[in-house]
């Protein structure tokens, strides 16, 4: 599905059709979390939860950097 950025105030947005709302069981007001993938952005239902966990998984990464980077090898 193709989708525009357009202005929002000050800001830019992407406006999600209705169609797409209803496949998503999403309503206006509700929460995303976009995640990076290799494959590009991925959003889904925001889940405090995982928001939590995503925090620390990004510190730990951020903070072992350079320790991952020799694992990975």
């Amino acid at each position: 599905m193709r989708l525009k950025i357009t202005t929002v105030g000050n800001s830019a947005g992407v406006i999600l059709p209705k169609e797409l709302l209803t496949r998503l069981r999403l309503e206006k007001g509700d929460e995303l979390h976009a995640f990076e993938t290799p494959d590009g952005l991925r959003l889904t239902i925001y889940d405090p939860e995982l928001a939590a966990q995503m925090e620390v998984a990004e510190s730990i990464m951020r903070e072992d950097r350079e320790v991952l980077h020799k694992l990975a090898q």
